[in-house]
């Protein structure tokens, strides 16, 4: 008996997974797993990966990870990815690691002629505001998209004073966006900022605080890099309370210059194309953008010698000439009084 009772449990253990309901399993249990965990339980056996790949059950994660994701022209665009919610999740995974410009890959599609944003920003569990917005080519001035209408502001329903010296760590350590841009040509996306905020400034004229979410990118050379660079802008409203005034997002080299259109594009085809995607540690987005101003400070500091150099070198044959010249003055000077 205690043989026999023993080979049940073993058979039920092996078989569990396989003797719940399909439903069950899709109704009940894959339902509440992230995205990262339902991907795993894909892998475990040929049953859960046919359930884990169904297109609702990713489309309920998107949705409920980044609410703009449901927005009509959103939802337009992820259906054309090869597994749509599946492949959009995939691509819009938290962290990007491309820092190390790759060779040039040839017969790369032209980069995209138009870009979708879809951003969404939250204070803890609370969600704040969601938007699309299109941005299409333009002339060789910097690039950049401004999510908000000049006179939109966002009510942030939370007890914070602007005047308070505290408010800026609060929403340091609070407030998070996503900035995920679309190329709806070839299909794919990629997250452009960091969840939380690497730098906090109060603008001490208008007393906003303004949050800067930073993701860093290889550029077009080995030993460039360029940032991405969202900015969030909050201050008082006229009603009174905590308003998001400002959402913004360009990138700059490491001259502090913003890039315009057509080099924001191929560096972001790039990237969209060969970057690992990953679940990142929380501190390592601002340990980057830390290590990307150490290095531009460092180009700024061998430029300056640089300059120096040129200078004292100028300078050195300047007198030299100089030198030269006032000798054949009193040579000359000499001949004459002879």
């Amino acid at each position: 008996m205690g043989g026999d009772s023993t080979t049940t449990v073993d058979q039920g253990g092996d078989t569990t997974i396989s003797a719940v309901h399909p439903d069950i399993l899709r109704t009940h249990i894959l339902t509440r797993l992230d995205g990262p965990t339902l991907a795993s339980a894909g892998c475990t056996s040929a049953q859960l990966h046919a359930l884990s790949t169904e297109e609702n059950l990713w489309r309920e994660i998107c949705n409920a990870t980044w609410p703009s994701t449901a927005d009509p022209r959103v939802c337009h665009l992820i259906s054309a990815f090869p597994a749509g919610h599946r492949s959009f999740y995939s691509d819009s995974f938290p962290a990007i690691d491309h820092r190390h410009r790759l060779p040039p890959i040839h017969g790369l599609p032209p980069p995209p002629s138009k870009l979708i944003s879809a951003v969404d920003i939250h204070y803890e569990n609370m969600h704040l505001l969601s938007k699309v917005h299109q941005a299409g080519s333009g002339p060789g001035s910097p690039f950049r998209i401004d999510l908000l209408d000049p006179k939109e502001t966002v009510l942030m329903p939370v007890d914070l004073d602007i005047r308070d010296n505290l408010c800026g760590s609060e929403l340091e350590e609070n407030l998070t966006i996503s900035w995920i841009v679309i190329d709806p040509d070839q299909t794919r996306a990629l997250n452009v900022s960091s969840t939380r905020p690497v730098r906090v400034d109060r603008n001490w004229l208008t007393g906003n605080v303004e949050l800067r979410y930073v993701t860093v990118l290889a550029g077009h050379k080995r030993s460039e890099w360029v940032q991405c660079v969202a900015v969030v802008t909050c201050g008082g409203g006229e009603g009174g309370g905590l308003h998001v005034r400002e959402v913004s997002w360009h990138m700059e080299d490491m001259e502090g210059n913003s890039l315009c259109w057509a080099d924001s594009m191929v560096i972001l085809q790039d990237t969209m194309e060969r970057g690992k995607r990953r679940k990142g540690q929380r501190g390592e987005e601002r340990e980057r953008y830390e290590e990307f101003w150490r290095l531009k400070r460092e180009r700024k500091l061998s430029r300056d010698r640089r300059l120096d150099l040129a200078c004292i070198a100028s300078n050195v044959e300047l007198d030299s000439l100089l030198m030269k010249r006032m000798s054949h003055i009193r040579i000359g000077n000499s001949a004459l009084n002879t």
